[in-house]
């Protein structure tokens, strides 16, 4: 996934879920999918919060 995919560019590098996996950091994933409420429209990920998508939607309406 490129950087451009992200609605928020300037905090990518910095908690969110693709750039967790890529450094291989899942006990920090782990500890972000506990409940998940959001969708990323990009990689499929989930997450408690949508400030860890890069392309986050509600699981919920």
């Amino acid at each position: 996934m490129a950087v451009v995919d992200c609605k928020d560019s300037v905090a990518h590098k910095e908690g969110h879920l693709c750039v967790l996996a890529s450094e291989e950091k899942f006990d920090d994933i782990r500890s972000l999918v506990r409940t998940p409420r959001f969708l990323c429209f990009n990689c499929g990920r989930v997450a408690d919060h949508a400030d860890n998508l890069c392309n986050p939607m509600p699981l919920e309406t």
